[in-house]
């Protein structure tokens, strides 16, 4: 079984944040690039520019939390300014230090049942 804990996150860029959000994303995709165990960082905005999607993938718990570390530091205050958090679905064995870190954006967690990922 992997050890892989990814999700997905859906946003509503906030009103006026448009621009705000396109320049901290690159800022946040770069900063993410060298973090081990980051394997998928991807951003997804709507054709009018009012939604946002993220999927995010990593190697395993210990990956997330040196992640959502980076981010706190670093993004959280801008994150929170720029976007709305409106579902977010967690995959994978997610540890309970992860679970207690993502609990506070209302994630909801999914434990594999089958499958596979090339």
């Amino acid at each position: 079984m992997s050890n892989v804990v990814s999700w997905s996150l859906q946003m509503t860029v906030r009103d006026g944040q448009l621009e705000e959000a396109k320049a901290l994303v690159p800022e946040m995709v770069e900063a993410t690039r060298s973090e081990p165990g980051a394997l998928t960082y991807e951003y997804f905005l709507s054709h009018d520019g009012t939604s946002c999607h993220i999927y995010e993938r990593y190697a395993d718990s210990e990956a997330v939390l040196a992640h959502l570390g980076n981010f706190g530091s670093n993004f959280a205050e801008r994150f929170m300014e720029c976007f709305e958090p409106k579902s977010f679905s967690v995959y994978g064995p997610a540890s309970d230090d992860v679970r207690g870190a993502l609990d506070a954006f209302g994630a909801g967690y999914f434990n594999t049942l089958d499958g596979f990922s090339r």
